[in-house]
C-alpha cells in the first residue's frame, strides 16, 4: 500500500500493473524530452538577437515539426493501445467472484462455491487492533488464490460505485442493472487495499476494499472451512 510523502505508484502484485507502470514511465520520458527539446527552442528564440530578412518561408523546418509530432504520438499511442486490449482479456479464469455495491459496503458471492457470500464492512476506528489500517480495514477480507486468473463482476443495489484496487491496476464503475467485468493475477502474497473511486453519497469514504492473497492450499482451506460452517 502507498506510504506517507509516496510519489510514485504502489508496488504492482499484477502483470497488467507492472506493464501500466511501465508505460507510465515511458510516458513520462518521452514528455521530458519533448519538454526539454521546446525550452530550449523557447529560450533560443528569447536570447538570440540575429535575424534575416532574406528568408521568408523554412518548408523543411516546417516539415520536421509536423512529421515529427506525429512519430511522438505514435510512440505513445501504439504501446497504450496494446494495454488498452490486455486489461479486457480474459482468457480462462479460474476463480469468479461478484461484486455488488451498496450504501456504505460491499457484498461478495463467489459464484464458483456454494453458499459463500458475505458483506465487506468497514471496522471502526475504536474497534481496530494493533497495526491495522484506519478507514481500509473491513470485517471480512476477500482471499484470493495467487498466479490463478480471476475474474471479477462488479454491479450495484443503489447508487453507483466503483470498485478499485491501485495495486492490481484494477478500477471497474459498479452500476445498478448493469454487469461489468474484470480480471487480474496475483503474482505474490500480501493484502491490498482499494477504496469506493465514485462519489456514492454521505459515507463514500468508509466503503473501503481488502484483498488476502494466498497459495492455492491455504485458499482451498478458507473454501473448505466456509463451506463446513
Amino acid at each position: 500500500m502507498s506510504h506517507w510523502g509516496q510519489l510514485s505508484f504502489q508496488d504492482a502484485a499484477t502483470p497488467i500493473m507492472t506493464m501500466l507502470i511501465a508505460f507510465h514511465d515511458h510516458a513520462m520520458l518521452v514528455i521530458t524530452m519533448v519538454l526539454t527539446f521546446v525550452s530550449y527552442a523557447l529560450i533560443s528564440l528569447m536570447i538570440n538577437k540575429y535575424t534575416c530578412r532574406n528568408i521568408y518561408e523554412a518548408q523543411a523546418v516546417e516539415a520536421i515539426w509536423t512529421i515529427l509530432p506525429a512519430f511522438i504520438l505514435l510512440f505513445l499511442a501504439l504501446p497504450s493501445l496494446q494495454l488498452l486490449y490486455l486489461t479486457d482479456e480474459i482468457v480462462e479464469p479460474g476463480v469468479t467472484i461478484k461484486a455488488i455495491g451498496h450504501q456504505w459496503y460491499w457484498s461478495y458471492e463467489y459464484t464458483d462455491f456454494c453458499n459463500i457470500e458475505f458483506d465487506s464492512y468497514m471496522i471502526n476506528t475504536p474497534d481496530l487492533e494493533e497495526g491495522q489500517f484506519r478507514l481500509l480495514e473491513v470485517d471480512n477480507r476477500i482471499v484470493l488464490p495467487m498466479n490463478i486468473e480471476v475474474r471479477l463482476l462488479v454491479s450495484a443495489a443503489d447508487v453507483i460505485h466503483s470498485w478499485t484496487v491501485p495495486a492490481l491496476g484494477v478500477k471497474a464503475d459498479a452500476i445498478p442493472g448493469r454487469l461489468n467485468q474484470l480480471s487480474f493475477i496475483l503474482r505474490r502474497p500480501g493484502i491490498f487495499y482499494g477504496q469506493c473511486s465514485e462519489i456514492c453519497g454521505a459515507n463514500h469514504s468508509f466503503m473501503p476494499i481488502a484483498i488476502e492473497s494466498v497459495n492455492t492450499n491455504s485458499f482451498i482451506k478458507w473454501i473448505n472451512s466456509f463451506e463446513n460452517e
